[in-house]
């Protein structure tokens, strides 16, 4: 059965396509602004006392997503806390995992970069390069072996 709609065919795509950076930065994306209207959403329909219009409501939410927080509009009911607080956890995720994925890019990129380093060949190399040092090693104890005589 094939997936209806953009939507559903976009997320299925990403959940049985290969893992790529652009589309995790996609998804990312769009839960980061989907969490900023429901948050809005849910804090205007469940704390009206402090945010009486809908405008009030989507700063104060883009404010906690993108953990600028100015202060100028905070929620002080119960239900607006806790919709503030799962707001804020997925703020602190979303900028983990943004950049744990811009990272993996620029080493994966890198690593693409520099074919001649991949996991086969450093343990060689480092093997190469200890024997080297050990060369060097017996070449000075010669020559300091050597000055005593």
């Amino acid at each position: 059965m094939r997936p209806r709609g953009p939507v559903a065919r976009r997320l299925a795509a990403f959940l049985t396509g290969p893992a790529s950076v652009r589309n995790a930065i996609r998804v990312i994306v769009a839960a980061t602004i989907v969490t900023t209207v429901v948050g809005a959403l849910l804090v205007w329909l469940f704390d009206r006392r402090d945010f009486s219009n809908f405008g009030d409501a989507m700063w104060w939410s883009l404010q906690t997503v993108t953990s600028v927080g100015y202060g100028d509009v905070t929620p002080k009911s119960a239900v607006g806390r806790l919709i503030a607080a799962a707001e804020l956890l997925y703020a602190v995720a979303f900028l983990t995992i943004l950049t744990a994925t811009i990272t993996t890019s620029f080493i994966e990129r890198a690593r693409k970069a520099r074919p001649d380093m991949d996991n086969e060949s450093v343990p060689q190399r480092l093997d190469d390069i200890v024997s080297r040092l050990d060369r060097l090693e017996q070449l000075l104890q010669t020559a300091r072996e050597d000055r005593r005589d």
